[in-house]
């Protein structure tokens, strides 16, 4: 009995390590670039798209919503920043990070749950400078 209810933690605790580092999708700049513009496509409020992005101590990184359906973006720092997003009255549709710390920024977006549902594609770009 022991051992099922170990096969079974282990099993459990290896699809949740396993779905939660395939759910993230890295942010990758061309050679030279200081942008990039980012789609996806969202299935409706409870859905959400996560990137990362490396970040080097002391540049500045921002994100603003270029497509036509209303997003929030909300951007986590890693461990040793003191950024915290401004959670104003609006859909978080814009970020300003500035100076970073050196890590990896996770990035999240879902459907603005201030606006209309859309369920369909978003863009936004994503600049470190």
């Amino acid at each position: 009995m022991k051992t099922v209810f170990l096969i079974s933690l282990i099993a459990f605790a290896i699809g949740i390590f396993a779905g939660s580092s395939s759910a993230q999708t890295r942010i990758n700049f061309a050679r030279g670039a200081t942008s990039a513009v980012v789609s996806g496509t969202l299935k409706g409020y409870k859905d959400h798209k996560t990137y990362v992005i490396r970040v080097r101590k002391g540049q500045s990184l921002s994100t603003e919503s270029i497509g036509k359906n209303h997003i929030t973006i909300i951007v986590k720092a890693p461990p040793g920043s003191h950024y915290e997003q401004d959670m104003a009255a609006d859909c978080h549709d814009q970020n300003d990070v500035s100076p970073t710390v050196s890590g990896e920024y996770r990035v999240t977006v879902t459907e603005c749950l201030k606006a209309d549902a859309y369920r369909g594609r978003f863009s936004f770009r994503v600049r470190v400078r």
